[in-house]
């Protein structure tokens, strides 16, 4: 590997400057606005994949945003890895939390600072690379490689699963590679092997056919907005636990020795409320912090609101609340099936003086794990061990990566998280930063993975 590493080590400038080309380009996929700069980044990585050597390069449309595809297929003999990533950012706002723009990255110390520069345009520039440094080298790669970048991974990725239906046969490959999700602390190497699953609704309540004037109507006419949260706050107990029947139905205990292997990760529950800031932490009694993040099931208000909240006072009775809930799912559960279990709860519950308007999501997903013993994730222990000196924590993940069900389903394929963000890095959030040392690690470590993987049998049984 040493020719291959050198040449990396010696580019380490030119990688840094592909991240902050990359992400100046404001790839907002939620944004109608922001449509022809998503395009515009779809466009940037053709280019870059072009420039790594890759022989065959295509931006295929889909009924949003486009997908870029790549492949290289001139051995044979070995594995073909699918690698995924995506392209697509988040919205900045609010603006004026950031220290600097954010779609100006910019370095401060060993951080790039500025929107999808962990999330996931770090990472996934990272394989690229890699993929560039074994042609400048060897004019080969170790194994087959195939790399599909979404653009709308961030907006729920809708249009994913039917591309991937409709191109089976384009992207059959041994296993899946993911260059997003990210490691879950900075201080020591981790592989994430599972993630919740997703459900989600959009909820309305309507109370009277127009906006009233508090004083004239109130104390006659319901209130949509109190209606409203006494609805939501009717969804969990005092200590958090859902209160939807049939909710925890298909939900499995934890055995002594998962909830014994938890508590042996080094997570401090007092280090971790203090970098959230929160006063306390909170959840059902009788399980720590990480039982509740990444193997309980959660539903969550993600926002609500309705009647006037400008400056000053508007003293209206609005027609109409609405609100928007997620909820994270275990192994078992099923997102069609909670969903219903939701709705019902909110029909059942719903006060008098209004009516109830739902709109599931249809962008839900299964939890994932994948096998302990899969090859390629023995591939990924081995060469994490080697890059950073002790042997990576095997971790989960309290939010959701659909795509590894789309994969699993449409291509009999597990995905091994390969990403060398970190958990603690601010994406979504203003200030969002990648650390740039791991810029560098990561592509010794895709280097390293590849070359363990050609001479591995990782075919899907």
């Amino acid at each position: 590997m040493e020719d291959v590493l050198a040449y990396l080590e010696g580019r380490k400038d030119a990688s840094l400057a592909d991240l902050l080309a990359f992400a100046s380009i404001p790839s907002v996929s939620t944004d109608p606005e922001r449509r022809g700069d998503v395009r515009r980044a779809a466009e940037w990585l053709a280019g870059r994949l072009r420039t790594a050597g890759l022989s065959t390069v295509d931006i295929l449309e889909t009924p949003g945003h486009p997908v870029v595809y790549a492949e290289w297929l001139g051995a044979p003999d070995a594995p073909t890895v699918l690698v995924y990533g995506h392209y697509d950012v988040q919205p900045p706002d609010p603006l004026d939390r950031w220290q600097s723009p954010p779609f100006t990255p910019t370095v401060r110390g060993e951080r790039v600072h500025g929107r999808g520069v962990s999330d996931d345009k770090g990472p996934l520039l990272i394989p690229v690379q890699v993929a560039e440094a074994f042609f400048q080298t060897r004019g080969t790669l170790p194994l087959n490689v195939k790399f599909l970048f979404e653009g709308e991974e961030e907006v729920g990725s809708p249009n994913l699963a039917p591309f991937v239906r409709a191109q089976a046969g384009r992207l059959r490959a041994d296993v899946v590679l993911s260059a997003d999700g990210g490691m879950w602390r900075a201080d020591v190497p981790t592989l994430t092997v599972s993630s919740r699953g997703l459900a989600g609704l959009e909820l309305t309540l309507r109370g009277p056919g127009k906006d009233l004037h508090s004083g004239r109507h109130g104390g006659a006419v319901q209130n949509p907005l109190h209606a409203l949260a006494s609805l939501l706050a009717g969804l969990h107990d005092e200590r958090g636990r859902v209160t939807v029947d049939g909710f925890y139905d298909d939900v499995q205990e934890l055995s002594d020795d998962e909830r014994a292997s938890l508590r042996a990760l080094p997570f401090d529950e007092e280090a971790y409320r203090a970098e959230v800031g929160a006063p306390a932490l909170f959840g059902e009694a009788g399980s720590s912090a990480l039982e509740r993040l990444w193997t309980h099931p959660t539903l969550e208000v993600n926002g609500m609101w309705g009647g006037y909240t400008g400056e000053g006072s508007k003293t209206v009775l609005p027609s109409e609340a609405h609100a928007k809930i997620t909820c994270r799912l275990v192994a078992n559960q099923d997102p069609e099936r909670v969903t219903e279990a939701v709705v019902r709860h909110l029909e059942t519950h719903l006060p008098p003086g209004v009516t109830l308007d739902v709109r599931p999501s249809d962008h839900g997903a299964r939890a994932y794990r994948i096998p302990a013993d899969h090859p390629a994730l023995l591939a990924a222990r081995k060469v994490l061990t080697q890059v950073y000196g002790q042997p990576p924590l095997e971790v989960g993940m309290g939010g959701s990566i659909p795509i590894c069900e789309v994969f699993q389903r449409e291509l009999g394929l597990e995905t091994v998280f390969f990403s060398f963000a970190v958990g603690d890095e601010d994406i979504h959030a203003p200030n969002e930063f990648f650390r740039i040392p791991r810029l560098y690690e990561g592509q010794r470590a895709w280097a390293r993975l590849w070359q363990e993987l050609a001479v591995r049998e990782v075919a899907p049984v």
